[in-house]
């Protein structure tokens, strides 16, 4: 029992690691922008079938470093082009935007050809187990939780001491006033959206050398995303780091002893955050720490 109960743990925090990535993604879109990206699952998508198609020519680990790059610039061309006409106009009409887009998305990989799932081949050293007792804990998977932990460190250390991330920081609180200093608005939201890109590309590419590739997988991970998001706090980016973590350990260890309910727990953690904590655990309202 006490082996399935730490694989099921594991499972959690790996998947609440994608988690995680696509929420801090969301978040900064969401607190600079005020869209709510509904295709964030869909640059998922974008971004792990990048790495299958280039896998092959730069191998995974040239993979890892170019697929989240290319589907930030397709992320700028989409800003660009359909979502920042919407900026100051009723979030309804980027919402239903990015919902179309998603739907887009996935036809569009059905469409190439890509409708069966696609695996994406990954060194073999890291599909290695890193122990015989915790054979189900693997090098790919620890190396994931690193990435993921560094990035986020990273993500972070740009918000706090670089001039983009402070303009980022300050426009989440008051834009017309960071507008008023001089600051390229325009040139700032597209910056940000690009980064949250960035973050759902390259969960798409470890996502695909873990799960695999199909046109669905960023439906699966979006919405647990926003409840990471209402979880941990909306505009609190600690805040959404532990939301994804939380709600992937709990839907782990759920599946131990209740199966059918491993879905459904994040739903429930979220109902009983929102009762006792309507900011989220990690909420401050109008503040993005």
């Amino acid at each position: 029992m006490t082996q399935l109960v730490l694989f099921n743990v594991t499972n959690g925090l790996i998947i609440g690691a994608f988690y995680v990535l696509m929420a801090l993604g969301l978040s900064l879109i969401l607190n600079l922008s005020n869209v709510i990206n509904f295709a964030h699952g869909g640059f998922l998508v974008i971004g792990g079938y990048i790495a299958y198609t280039i896998t092959p020519y730069v191998g995974f680990w040239g993979a890892l470093l170019i697929a989240p790059p290319l589907t930030a610039v397709i992320g700028l061309i989409v800003e660009r082009l359909l979502i920042r006409p919407r900026y100051g106009r009723d979030p309804l009409y980027s919402l239903l935007l990015t919902f179309g887009l998603a739907f887009i998305i996935e036809d569009g990989t059905r469409f190439i050809g890509w409708a069966q799932g696609k695996p994406v081949t990954i060194p073999a050293f890291l599909a290695q187990p890193v122990s015989y007792e915790f054979f189900f804990i693997t090098g790919y998977r620890v190396f994931m939780v690193v990435v993921v932990l560094f990035i986020v460190a990273l993500l972070f250390f740009l918000l706090r001491y670089t001039r983009l991330g402070i303009r980022i920081r300050a426009g989440t609180l008051d834009l017309e006033t960071v507008s008023a200093l001089g600051v390229n608005v325009r040139m700032l939201r597209s910056l940000n959206f690009a980064v949250g890109v960035f973050l759902a590309g390259l969960s798409g590419v470890l996502a695909a050398g873990q799960l695999g590739l199909e046109p669905t997988m960023g439906a699966g991970l979006l919405m647990p995303s926003f409840v990471a998001i209402i979880v941990g706090g909306v505009g609190s980016l600690p805040g959404t780091l532990l939301g994804g973590l939380l709600i992937g350990v709990a839907s782990g260890i759920t599946a131990v002893f209740f199966p059918s309910a491993s879905e459904a727990i994040m739903y429930v953690l979220m109902a009983v955050v929102l009762l006792v904590r309507p900011r989220g655990l990690l909420g401050e309202e109008g503040m993005m720490t």
